[in-house]
């Protein structure tokens, strides 16, 4: 039975008001695909230094020769039922896009879709506290939003950043021999369905909340190392999906040591026992055909390579003489958990995309 915050009595739970939550809400990589395919180019300015083209973390546009505007937007249903987490957990996650450009925020609005016949205005006033306190810790302001009434609660942030436009890192731009570095451990996914399933004690509650409200405050500072030349952060297509666009942007194969993936406590107990969100399954249909496993890889270790990551860590791609410096970083920044995971190799002809060793 789960010990996480309990809502009010008069209202039903957050999260038995959404069909998915947190980053698990993401519409399937396979159908996402068919759905852009269709849509026709858009002329490109030369100042857009970053657009649709790799399925980046944001835009960034050159606004001169010192700065670039990054400009991104994340929002989703309730991954957890109190109310200010579920604000914090989206405004963390929304502002990440931001890092994973290797620039700062300067300031969010606030998008807010609400059941206002089913929640009172306390608890959809605690959601915006929540976010607004992640902001005040990010030093940014929430200069404004839109607000409408929804089926199912909505919440999450536009996030505008400054970088300059020499340490703007995509995700493409990994370089064959590479090394590979995962900022924060996987699991979020499953403790989400857990919570779910009212089988979350709270001890796992507590590292839920833990990871999806920790800023990735690393990302100016690692832009700005010599030797790191690619970042993403990991999220809803989860470690497997994120890795797959680094690869295909970079045209190269991503390589990925199983054993030296950070996972959160207790999570690979949690998915043996059912706890795996449904879109860890839409995730492996979307792109399993791209991905190598090794002989006898256990079924949860495949959910948890396919799980979703609300507001989940920086993936570095580096020079193997940066990797010291980078988790030199992370560690300055309170990321004890941050670990090289794997390589970036050549691409093998009919081979695939991501292989895990």
């Amino acid at each position: 039975m789960t010990a996480a915050p309990s809502t009010p009595a008069t209202e039903p739970r957050l999260t038995s008001l959404s069909h998915g939550g947190g980053c698990g809400c993401k519409i399937a990589p396979g159908v996402l695909s068919e759905i852009l395919r269709g849509q026709s180019a858009l002329p490109v300015p030369p100042e857009l230094l970053v657009g649709i083209e790799t399925s980046d973390d944001a835009a960034v546009y050159r606004l001169n020769d010192q700065q670039a505007l990054i400009a991104t937007t994340d929002f989703f249903m309730p991954i957890v039922d109190d109310a200010f987490d579920f604000g914090r957990i989206a405004a963390t996650n929304a502002i990440s896009d931001v890092y994973a450009m290797g620039g700062t925020p300067i300031m969010a609005l606030a998008l807010v879709g609400m059941p206002i016949n089913v929640l009172s205005t306390r608890t959809i006033g605690r959601i915006l506290e929540g976010g607004a306190s992640v902001c005040k810790a990010a030093g940014i302001p929430i200069a404004g939003g839109h607000t409408i009434d929804s089926v199912e609660p909505i919440y999450g942030l536009v996030a505008l950043g400054l970088v300059h436009p020499d340490r703007v890192k995509r995700n493409a731009d990994a370089r064959t021999g590479d090394v590979l570095v995962l900022g924060k451990p996987l699991g979020v996914g499953v403790l989400s369905a857990a919570l779910k399933k009212n089988q979350l004690d709270a001890d796992g509650y507590a590292q839920m909340i833990a990871t999806t409200t920790r800023l990735n405050t690393p990302g100016p500072e690692l832009a700005a190392l010599d030797g790191v030349h690619a970042l993403t952060d990991v999220t809803g297509f989860a470690l497997a999906g994120h890795a797959l666009e680094l690869a295909r942007g970079a045209n190269c194969q991503v390589q990925i040591d199983w054993a030296r993936v950070p996972l959160l406590p207790g999570v690979r107990a949690l998915a043996q026992q059912g706890c795996v969100t449904g879109a860890s399954g839409r995730n492996w249909a979307g792109y399993g055909a791209e991905v190598a496993l090794p002989a006898g890889f256990a079924p949860e270790d495949q959910a948890l390579l396919t799980d979703p990551q609300t507001s989940g860590g920086l993936l570095v791609s580096c020079r193997p003489d940066a990797v010291d410096a980078v988790l030199a970083v992370f560690a300055r920044h309170g990321f004890a958990d941050a670990a090289a995971i794997g390589a970036v190799a050549p691409a093998e002809a009919g081979g695939p995309r991501l292989r895990v060793r």
